[in-house]
């Protein structure tokens, strides 16, 4: 609680603290927040909140190594994809899109029993706000996608965990940029009473970034299905939507 998250959402979130689409119950896992060192005057930017290196030794190095590593594995995949919409593979590199990007990583851990008919889960149901998610996980399952968020009674699956791989999931920014080619993962977890414990590695683009359709996704037969928007803008109402306020916890730290 000495490092209890700050306003923009960095350092230490307790169980409950936060919601996902449409929840009336907050999510029961506890997680810890890292995003990237700034001024206070910049959106989403600002210096990360680390526990007392006598207490954790070494423990933020690890950290700020880890968070570099993942950043490059995001930007290989950017390329990827990329090349998957027509365009060049150095095309996502721009200054204004990766390359100064927005990437923050949220240690999690995820406790209890879910009911899904209670509203009851270790996360809700949601999508990521950014580009895309690097997702590392333990063995212990709970994460379950939808591939059709359109059809009624949602058709929930598990995602196995893969010993030495990563899970990647496509965000809300690259269903934008790519008209719906790429769809944002709907996804959620469900606890059954064992810890489980992930790092998922969130990459947005730079804040001033214009997320509008790319040229290669459009025609006149198939015109954008959404209007641009600044990054900033779209990650700035996601995140209102998702925290409780925590003032509460403060007053009693």
């Amino acid at each position: 609680m000495k490092v209890l998250k700050n306003e923009k959402h960095q350092g230490y979130s307790p169980v409950l603290s936060q919601i996902s689409d449409n929840q009336i119950h907050g999510d029961y896992k506890e997680s810890f927040f890292i995003g990237i060192e700034g001024s206070n005057d910049t959106p989403f930017c600002r210096a990360n909140i680390w526990p007392n290196p006598d207490v954790l030794p070494g423990w933020q190095a690890t950290m700020e190594k880890y968070h570099q590593e993942a950043l490059r594995v995001c930007k290989a995949i950017a390329r990827v994809l990329a090349l998957a919409l027509n365009v060049d593979g150095d095309y996502f590199d721009k200054p204004e899109m990766l390359g100064n990007p927005l990437a923050f990583m949220r240690l999690l851990h995820y406790e209890g029993m879910s009911d899904p008919s209670k509203g009851i889960y270790g996360c809700g149901p949601h999508s990521d706000f950014g580009m895309m998610t690097l997702l590392a996980t333990d063995s212990v399952m709970g994460l379950q996608i939808c591939k059709d968020r359109d059809v009624k009674p949602r058709k929930w699956e598990y995602i196995p965990s893969i010993k030495g791989a990563y899970i990647v999931n496509i965000g809300d920014l690259l269903e934008r940029w790519s008209n719906g080619i790429f769809k944002s993962t709907l996804h959620r977890v469900l606890g059954n009473g064992q810890d489980r414990y992930s790092i998922a590695f969130f990459l947005q683009p730079s804040h001033d970034c214009i997320v509008e359709c790319l040229p290669t996704c459009q025609s006149e037969n198939n015109p954008p299905k959404y209007p641009a928007i600044k990054c900033s803008t779209y990650l700035t109402q996601r995140y209102q939507d998702s925290q409780v306020d925590l003032s509460i916890y403060k007053r009693q730290t």
